[in-house]
C-alpha cells in the first residue's frame, strides 16, 4: 500500500468515526435508533416491497447472517420489521419492513439531514459535497444495496 493509500484509508475511517460520534447519540436520543439499526432500516425501505431476504440484507450490511438476526430482534419487538418464510422454500427468511418502520426511518432520516448539514456546515461548499458523494460513491460502487 503506498504512503497516500495508506493516509486516505486512515482518513476515512477516522472520519467514519467522527461521523458516528455526531449521528449515533441524535438518532438514539430522539428516535431510539442506533446507526446500525438506521441502516438496517434504510435497506429495507430502499428494497423492492420493502422485503429482503436475511442473506442480501446480510450482505447490504457487510455483515453476519447472525447479526442480521441480531439486529431484526429488537427492531421486531418494536413493530418495525417483521419476519416472512418463504412458501417454496422453508430455508428462505425474509426481513420486511412494516409501516411503523417506514415512518420510524422518514423521521429518522429527517433527523439525519439535519446533523448531515451541521457536520459540512462551515467547512464545504455545495461542490464540495457533491464531489465527496461521487468520490464515496465510486469507492463502494461494487457493493449491493447503495443508499441514498
Amino acid at each position: 500500500m503506498s504512503d497516500t493509500s495508506l493516509a486516505a484509508i486512515l482518513r476515512l475511517l477516522r472520519a467514519q468515526s467522527f461521523v458516528e460520534s455526531r449521528i449515533d447519540p441524535g438518532l438514539g436520543a430522539v428516535h431510539g435508533l442506533a446507526l446500525r439499526e438506521f441502516m438496517f432500516l434504510v435497506q429495507l425501505d430502499q428494497a423492492p416491497a420493502s422485503r429482503l431476504r436475511r442473506v442480501d440484507l446480510a450482505a447490504r450490511l457487510n455483515v453476519s447472517q447472525s447479526t442480521v438476526t441480531r439486529l431484526a430482534l429488537p427492531l421486531e419487538k418494536l413493530g418495525f420489521v417483521k419476519r416472512e418464510a418463504d412458501p417454496r422454500d422453508a430455508r428462505v427468511g425474509y426481513v420486511v419492513l412494516t409501516k411503523a418502520g417506514r415512518q420510524r426511518v422518514a423521521e429518522a432520516r429527517a433527523t439525519l439531514e439535519r446533523s448531515a448539514a451541521g457536520i459540512f456546515r462551515d467547512r464545504w461548499t455545495d461542490k464540495e459535497i457533491a464531489t465527496l458523494a461521487s468520490l464515496l460513491g465510486r469507492f463502494t460502487a461494487a457493493l449491493p444495496g447503495d443508499v441514498t
